[in-house]
């Protein structure tokens, strides 16, 4: 293990990005909200997995499959999330203390639920963070960051998408009728 311990940017510091000609105090409005969204989206895909290692019951593999799906995209827009924080010259959040101070969302507690509650949990999660990143839109927008504004956009659209379709698990399953007579 090295034991060369030279801090070249504190966690929290924002220097904004010349090459980006995106000043400091823009740059850190702007990396605020990123690492707002990037906790978030941990706290999400924590979650999600555990509700995919735990799921049971009939719809198994479905259900599986889709929480495994969901929670590669939750991942892979933390890394977007991550690395536009440090094109604009701040620090991606990532101990989880940091997570947990940062979070828009608070994760459910550990023990392990039946499916149904767990996808409400998910979708109650999700529709926390679309509004979050809503604002966050907004926010790039007016403070002229029109490409920190299109990649939240453009995982707004999948994280909006994502919970649509938990939305469609937890209806009403049409094909099995419930007997009006015990």
């Amino acid at each position: 293990m090295s034991t060369q311990k030279t801090v070249r940017q504190n966690a929290g510091e924002v220097e904004g990005s010349e090459a980006l000609r995106v000043d400091a105090e823009r740059a850190e409005q702007i990396v605020d909200a990123l690492n707002t969204d990037l906790a978030s989206t941990y706290v999400l895909y924590h979650q999600l997995k555990k509700h995919h290692w735990n799921v049971e019951g009939a719809e198994f593999n479905d259900i599986h499959v889709l929480l495994g799906e969901m929670a590669e995209e939750a991942e892979e827009f933390a890394d977007e999330l991550a690395e536009r924080a440090q094109a604009l010259g701040g620090v991606p959040v990532a101990g989880t203390d940091a997570i947990s101070e940062h979070a828009a969302v608070e994760p459910e507690d550990e023990d392990v639920y039946d499916i149904r509650t767990s996808l409400r949990n998910d979708m109650e999660m999700y529709g926390d963070i679309i509004e979050t990143l809503r604002d966050h839109v907004e926010l790039a927008e007016n403070l002229g960051d029109p490409t920190t504004a299109h990649l939240v956009r453009e995982n707004l659209i999948n994280v909006e998408e994502a919970a649509h379709h938990l939305e469609h698990y937890l209806e009403d399953d049409t094909l099995v009728l419930e007997s009006a007579t015990n």
